[in-house]
């Protein structure tokens, strides 16, 4: 179809928000200034233009209103452990494993990994951080060591999947009617987990030299480093033992272990009946509800049904946090979908343009006709759209983008869709940039986060470009 002034402009929208966070600056103002001019450029209306903002960010929050409530959700439950002492207690089996400094490496991934596929890394890190940093370096591994093994096993490879929570995917397919969350969520799983386990070995070779025998004097040292207001002592994490902790310490992983067990058995064979795409964070935010209001039968009712309102509310709070920007900017990416512009503009969706699909087949010809170099493009595209610090905010437009791209180049869009996702979540999720949350584990290591991320940079780059090729091969 022939070009408009409209699609320039979404074109020019689009080169300038990715612009934007290479800048390492906010992208809302530019979303928001371009829907109103691709709405005002394609109506012909400047009052439809000014109304076109509104409506794109109320389509936008409507269409990822359940990925906001999952993360309430699970961020409520995690409070709610927390106020009876069980989540010091999940974690204190395994500060017995530690004994030596590769065996700390290696249980705080695990545990990073596991805890991080539930809660996000976010509100996870800090549990870990506070509590088991101190017990692996006593065990003989080096500050940096840690750091690294929480920062790639949770921002990167747990983050870049989000199997569980499914957030992640389905932001990716939220903007292409070809694209499924459950297709992506799959691929991105066993992707996460080759950059991962790419990653993770080049760190544990490189942080291998720096082990020490295990030591007292290790974790005495490593106390009087750094500022006193950062300091963590292992004595400090004394157990919150309440009279139900150790049953919900228990009674909590177990069943999401089974819930896991069940979806990834389901997912990946015919023994167990599928479940629906959705499905899975429903399954998820359901029965944490239930624990919610279960712990709360335990206890002072009182005091409890006043801080289970708390919780939900904190929950809600933090999940504004954190997925708040990604609203006005997947309004902008929404409006390159025929289907969701003809809602935003009210106009037919069958004769209302996919703006960026109509785009990439107008530059077909100046695409290489190369699967290796579209994937490159896609992961590359992902990684610098996680410099916003993020890794969430350019999602859908990576969906939109792999499902133009794979028209022209014959490659699964889904397969493309995946790896974007990755780039820009082991970026933006938190492991090659110093302004994101890494920057807690950086403190509860008393480390420097640039040296985090500098350390962080060659393992995650080369993960990245083996779990791409690994991609292209497989699927």
């Amino acid at each position: 179809m022939e070009l408009e002034l409209s699609h320039w402009l979404y074109l020019v929208g689009t080169l300038l928000i990715i612009l934007t966070m290479l800048f390492r600056q906010n992208v809302v103002v530019p979303a928001l200034s371009m829907i109103f001019f691709v709405a005002w450029s394609f109506t012909g209306s400047f009052l439809d233009g000014i109304q076109a903002i509104f409506t794109a960010n109320l389509t936008a929050a409507s269409e990822l209103f359940n990925i906001f409530l999952i993360i309430a959700i699970m961020t409520a439950l995690l409070r709610s452990i927390q106020s009876i002492g069980a989540d010091e207690q999940m974690i204190q089996p395994f500060q017995k494993v530690m004994r030596n400094g590769t065996l700390a490496y290696w249980v705080l991934v695990v545990i990073t990994y596991l805890l991080s596929l539930f809660f996000w890394p976010a509100p996870a890190v800090p549990l870990i951080g506070a509590l088991l940093i101190p017990v692996a370096i006593r065990a003989g591994l080096s500050p940096i060591g840690a750091a690294l093994a929480i920062s790639l096993a949770g921002h990167g490879m747990a983050l870049s999947s989000d199997f569980v929570l499914k957030v992640a995917p389905e932001l990716t397919a939220s903007s292409s009617r070809v694209l499924e969350a459950s297709a992506i969520g799959e691929q991105a799983l066993i992707l996460s987990l080759v950059a991962g386990a790419v990653s993770l070995t080049i760190v544990y070779f490189s942080v291998r030299r720096s082990m020490k025998k295990p030591a007292k004097e290790n974790l005495t040292e490593w106390e009087e480093s750094g500022d006193d207001d950062l300091n963590i002592k292992a004595d400090d994490a004394e157990v919150k033992k309440g009279r139900y902790s150790p049953i919900f310490a228990f009674l909590v992983p177990v069943i999401f272990l089974v819930i896991v067990t069940y979806v990834i058995v389901a997912t990946f064979s015919n023994l167990l009946p599928a479940i629906e795409d959705g499905a899975g964070s429903s399954l998820v935010g359901g029965t944490a509800i239930l624990l919610i209001i279960i712990m709360s039968l335990f206890r002072n009712y009182k005091e409890t049904l006043q801080e289970v309102s708390d919780n939900i509310v904190k929950g809600f709070v933090f999940a504004f946090k954190v997925m708040g920007l990604v609203i006005p900017v997947a309004a902008f990416f929404f409006i390159g979908s025929g289907e969701l512009a003809g809602q935003i503009f009210g106009t037919d969706p069958d004769t209302t343009p996919s703006f960026l699909f109509d785009l990439v087949q107008a530059s077909q010809a100046y695409i290489p006709d190369n699967a290796f170099f579209t994937a490159l493009g896609v992961l590359i595209l992902g990684m610098v759209s996680g410099l916003d610090g993020s890794g969430f905010s350019a999602l859908p437009l990576i969906g939109s983008l792999s499902e133009a791209l794979a028209a022209s180049t014959g490659v699964d869009p889904t397969t493309l869709a995946s790896i974007g996702q990755i780039g820009a979540i082991w970026v933006g999720g938190g492991t090659l940039v110093a302004w994101s949350p890494i920057i807690a584990i950086a403190g509860f290591a008393k480390i420097s986060v640039i040296d985090l991320v500098r350390k962080s940079f060659i393992p995650v780059v080369i993960g990245l470009l083996v779990s791409m090729v690994f991609a292209l091969l497989l699927f």
